[in-house]
């Protein structure tokens, strides 16, 4: 008998553990297919809400953030690196040279969802590639505009919604709520609205929890 799931994917594009994570959750749902699908949903959440709209420096922020090195930085990426191959992500050598907010990406995947879920799922794995991949601004609106194309989306509706504040109060909600219900660290994966997965995590582990809740009993209290 299938078993078919909800999953909200609780992330930011700034994240590189959030392209690994949904990068072994997508390998782990091809493992358990077809017995167990499911419906893909990406949830806001700002790593870095209050930066500015030129963005800082990537080591300078990290340096600030955890007091690392660059030669402790250089270590990391190569660790990410590896794990993003791994799930055939591909991150940039030197990473990335600046970090931006990352609200004005949020809201657009908002409305790509509304648009169509399939779309959103372009629209998130095109912005990833085009932060922790190619090095681009995501607070560009131009590149933005160019990513919702790429996805399939209306380009000229992307840059509307983009030139105002359409979706920005249903956004600031989602990221309250999920924050409210205990996600302080991303990527957070919910299942079915009662479940949470914490981290990037290998496919192995996303694969043995997804066999498990397909199989569970429904819990008394949701998340959502």
């Amino acid at each position: 008998m299938s078993s078919h799931l909800r999953i909200d994917f609780v992330s930011d594009i700034s994240c590189p553990w959030c392209a690994v994570g949904l990068g072994a959750l997508e390998a782990a749902l091809k493992r358990v297919a077809p017995d167990i699908t499911a419906e893909l949903h990406f949830q806001p959440f700002e790593l870095n809400p209050d930066m500015p709209p030129e963005g800082q420096d990537a080591f300078e922020h990290l340096n600030q953030k955890y007091g690392s090195t660059r030669e402790q930085q250089a270590a990391n990426r190569e660790a990410i690196r590896a794990r993003g191959a791994a799930v055939g992500f591909e991150f940039r050598e030197s990473g990335r040279s600046r970090l931006y907010n990352t609200f004005d990406a949020h809201r657009l995947l908002h409305w790509a969802a509304l648009e169509d879920p399939a779309r959103q799922v372009a629209l998130k794995k095109a912005m990833l590639k085009a932060v922790h991949t190619d090095d681009e601004n995501p607070s560009d609106h131009e590149v933005l505009v160019r990513l919702a194309g790429e996805a399939g989306l209306d380009p000229q509706r992307a840059r509307a919604i983009l030139a105002g504040n359409e979706y920005a109060a249903e956004t600031r909600a989602r990221e309250r709520f999920y924050t409210n219900a205990g996600v302080h660290a991303v990527p957070a994966v919910v299942i079915d609205n009662q479940h949470l997965i914490s981290g990037g995590q290998p496919v192995e582990v996303f694969e043995r929890a997804l066999r498990q809740i397909a199989g569970a009993a429904p819990a008394a209290t949701a998340l959502a």
